[in-house]
């Protein structure tokens, strides 16, 4: 079979969640992106469930929350507990009430998120290249070559740029002598896609600590009416190679927590690895999920950094392909996206030390804290100040990122309450980052004529809103949104030009569409 050649601007390697989001976004940007996986299609397994608030708002931005909200199942609340004993439920959605059009969590398998996004990539007049794995990757000035085998024959691709997209043994990062630090935790784990599940609650995320075993349950749609069905993840102290068997964690799961299941779509054992990759950036490669970070299932966090991570960067690379930004804009990636998965990886790597570790203090403390505390946490979290962060941190909408290289030591380490964020969400004002352009918004009795002549001078497009000082939104104030939905900049209405003018992207150069 002839060797065949493709010439794009990016090449995305891997057809999982996180590199079908980043393929649909930029096929939508009208960015020119090929999409390669060594698989033959779409992932069949569930692997990754839970999706949170904040990649709710990137689904409903994308186009696609109807679908999503259509085949998720929603967590209303969360139940911790010790042994076959629940301390009562913590509201999941009454934490996020006003801050998220979705608050809560949502439960969707990674299988049925390809599916999603798989069918709005198409929509958008792309697909995949499927059977095709990466053997080599070489980079140059201004591009990168790959070779990938299959069974259609040899295939290079010239790119522009490269993202890895390819999970935890990521060849783009192997190839791209990009080393992956971290730790792997020595016991073995297990997960099942259990059905007709029995001692949980259904619609409910369930956490069971014992002295030395834990449970965590999430819930999943049943597919017969009133079946309870969960995703079930635990952990069997063997630090072996061997496989775990099923029916040995069916004992261990009815002996300490009380619980049973019929049959199982799903189960397989792992090993939890945290790591985070050295750079996201290394000259036109970049590395999103899994590639970039793994870590433990704590927090229902995984797929959901990764498909922001494809959300952050597509953007990035639209504005700098079509001349509207200079290449350092792509700098940003690893500067905003890193820390993320750094903190990420440090908060998951604790807590599941805590909750796994085999040493005499860890034991006792699992054994008596959890009864001792957790009846009085339950009680006090859903009025306690700190709700609503909790919510927002568990929900990925307090994510911040320093603006510029010297907006930390300008603010000497206090991060600020909207510029950095994602823009606080007040009702109608998400309406308009559908469009996913940088844009100006106003709260309160703005100007009318004062805003027009700012959006003009910018060439940007400017929204104006009811007042929403509850959010943080001040009405003397211009926010400078960016197309993720972040706010990059805030300023007073005498330096509005000035002020967000600076904060646009190095080199930025607005379209003839938004001069007009």
């Amino acid at each position: 079979m002839a060797a065949s050649e493709v010439s794009t601007d990016v090449l995305i390697v891997g057809a999982g969640p996180t590199g079908l989001m980043l393929a649909a976004w930029l096929r939508g940007l009208g960015v020119d992106a090929v999409l390669a996986d060594g698989k033959g299609e779409p992932t069949r397994e569930s692997r990754a469930l839970g999706i949170q608030s904040r990649t709710m708002e990137i689904y409903d931005q994308l186009g696609v929350i109807g679908p999503v909200l259509e085949q998720a199942q929603k967590a209303f609340s969360i139940k911790p507990g010790y042994g076959r004993r629940s301390f009562g439920e913590v509201p999941l959605a009454a934490l996020g009430e006003g801050l998220t059009p979705h608050p809560g969590l949502h439960f969707l398998e990674q299988s049925k998120n390809e599916r999603i996004l798989l069918a709005e990539l198409q929509r958008r007049g792309g697909d995949v290249l499927w059977n095709r794995r990466l053997t080599g990757l070489s980079t140059r000035t201004g591009g990168a070559t790959a070779e990938f085998s299959g069974p259609e024959g040899p295939l290079t691709v010239t790119a522009r740029y490269v993202v890895g997209c390819d999970g935890g043994s990521s060849a783009v990062r192997t190839l791209s002598g990009i080393p992956f630090e971290g730790v792997t935790n020595e016991y073995v784990f297990y997960v099942a896609d259990a059905l007709d599940v029995q001692g949980l609650s259904a619609a409910t995320v369930e956490l069971r600590l014992s002295g030395d075993d834990f449970l965590l349950a999430f819930p999943l749609k049943g597919t017969e009416e009133g079946q309870t069905n969960h995703r079930l993840i635990g952990v069997l102290r063997s630090t072996g190679t061997a496989d775990i068997v099923e029916d040995v964690a069916r004992g261990r799961l009815s002996e300490l927590f009380g619980v049973t299941y019929g049959t199982s779509r799903w189960f397989s054992t792992y090993r939890v690895h945290h790591r985070v990759a050295a750079a996201f950036r290394a000259g036109p490669v970049f590395l999103a999920g899994d590639a970039g970070h793994i870590h433990s299932p704590v927090g229902a966090q995984g797929m959901n950094t990764g498909l922001q991570d494809a959300h952050n960067l597509a953007f990035k690379l639209a504005d700098v392909l079509a001349g509207r930004a200079g290449e350092e804009l792509l700098d940003r990636y690893n500067a905003e996206r890193r820390p993320v998965a750094l903190r990420l990886v440090s908060v998951t790597d604790r807590v599941f030390a805590g909750v796994t570790s085999g040493a005499t203090t860890a034991r006792t403390l699992r054994r008596i804290l959890p009864r001792l505390a957790g009846p009085v946490a339950v009680r006090v979290l859903p009025a306690a100040p700190i709700a609503p962060r909790f919510a927002g941190y568990l929900g990925q909408i307090r994510i911040h990122y320093w603006m510029s290289e010297g907006a930390k030591a300008a603010a000497r380490g206090r991060r600020g309450r909207v510029v950095g964020r994602r823009l606080p969400w007040t009702g109608p004002n998400f309406a308009p980052l559908a469009d996913a352009v940088w844009q100006v918004h106003s709260y309160g009795d703005t100007d009318a004529e004062l805003a027009d002549a700012l959006g003009r001078a910018l060439g940007l497009p400017v929204h104006r809103f009811p007042a929403a000082p509850a959010a943080g939104l001040r009405p003397d104030r211009f926010y400078l949104v960016r197309p993720d939905g972040f706010v990059a900049a805030e300023a007073p209405a005498h330096r509005g030009v000035s002020a967000l003018r600076a904060a646009l992207p190095p080199g930025w150069t607005p379209t003839p569409e938004a001069r007009s």
